[in-house]
Order: C-alpha cells, then structure tokens, then sequence
C-alpha cells in the first residue's frame, strides 16, 4: 500500500512513523482492541457502523438502511454500545444511535474505503484473495 492520503502510514503515529511509541502496549489494552475488533468483525455490525460514520439515526431507519430486522438490529446495537463504540440518547419516543469516537469512525472509513478503492480499480481478484486469506486467520 503507497504511502498517502487514506493509507496507514499517512497518519500520525502510523506504522513507518519514527515518532511513534516503541513500548508495546499493554495486554489490557490490546485484550480491548481486539475485542473492539472482534465486534466489528461482523458485517452487520460493520454496516451498523458505517451507517452512523455516515450521520445518527433511529433503529427503524438503520433497519432499512442495512436491510435487518428490528430485534436484530436492536441486538447488534447493544452489543456495539456496550463496547462503548456506539451510543444513544432519547429524543422523546426514539432513540437515536451515533458514533461519537472519531477514531472509530477514521478506523472503519479507513477499512471500507480502501478495500472499496480497491475494487473500483479492477483489484477484485486480489481484494478476494486477500479476504480469503484473512478468513483463514480466523477473521
């Protein structure tokens, strides 16, 4: 992957960033990332995601946005705001989910973006490959 706009080693702290921290971090927080991780790890939840980066909505609309029913839509959500990468508030009988991290939301724009990227310029053969492998790493 070149180095540039959307790529990792574009942002502060990237991976070819001299200045970023040698430590590794803690297994505390590594267990969290790959928890964090882990919940993304489904595309439904992934979608969920994606649709609030895009801008809050009720669970009705990310229903008909992602093509979900209300209960499943509703589990996903829970579990996504128990991990604290979503939240809600109530306005009067709805609630409404956002994300309000914008590190979650750089961190999922990044992934879908540049693997979209990538299919848009005829990668889908190595995009494929890719996912293939990836599955076999247990993702």
């Amino acid at each position: 992957m070149a180095a540039g706009a959307g790529s990792f080693e574009s942002f502060e702290g990237g991976f070819d960033d001299p200045s970023a921290d040698a430590d590794d971090p803690s297994a505390e927080v590594l267990a969290e990332a790959a928890a964090a991780f882990g919940l993304l790890a489904s595309s439904a939840r992934l979608h969920l995601v994606w649709a609030l980066a895009q801008g809050e909505s009720d669970v009705s609309g990310l229903a008909e946005r992602v093509g979900g029913a209300l209960p499943a839509i509703s589990q996903h959500l829970a579990k996504l705001k128990l991990a604290g990468l979503v939240r809600s508030r109530r306005e009067g009988r709805r609630v409404v989910y956002l994300v309000d991290d914008p590190d979650v939301v750089t961190i999922v724009r990044l992934m879908v973006g540049q693997l979209a990227d990538r299919r848009a310029e005829g990668a889908g053969a190595q995009t494929g490959a890719r996912a293939g492998r990836l599955r076999g790493l247990g993702a």
